[in-house]
């Protein structure tokens, strides 16, 4: 399992609005600016997390980003597969048919790996942007 830059970045883009108010509506050119995201690629991050209502954007002359939920409603897991998709350590325990045994529910290695998983999740879970914002202070 790999967090990809992707979602490296969507995470810095959260934390970042999660510490402006939530009245204020920033540009993606401040974001990627201020946290050293080429434009493009914040931009095709910021839709990704309007998509999934993590975030609001709006058009025109007072148009910008914002948070769309509240940082303690928001964990690590949740950014990462909105912009990664679900959480896998291995393929075949999510498709049964990538396993060349044919036996994820029987398989000793394929077994220890989803209980990695399951840790893996329940960590990411555990951690919201209220957290991290408490760590900053």
């Amino acid at each position: 399992m790999k967090i990809t830059q992707e979602a490296d970045y969507a995470l810095r883009i959260i934390l970042f609005l999660c510490q402006t108010s939530s009245e204020q509506r920033i540009e993606a050119r401040v974001i990627s600016e201020t946290q050293n995201i080429p434009l493009r690629f914040s931009l095709k991050i910021l839709r990704k997390l309007t998509k999934k209502n993590l975030v609001k954007s709006f058009r025109g002359v007072n148009g910008g980003y914002m948070i769309n939920k509240n940082s303690k409603d928001i964990t690590l897991k949740e950014v990462v597969e909105a912009i990664d998709g679900p959480i896998y350590v291995n393929r075949c325990l999510y498709d049964k048919e990538y396993c060349n045994r044919r036996k994820t529910n029987k398989c000793t290695i394929h077994q220890a790996l989803a209980n990695v998983q399951k840790v893996v999740h329940q960590e990411l879970q555990k951690v919201t942007f209220e957290d991290l914002l408490k760590e900053k202070e």
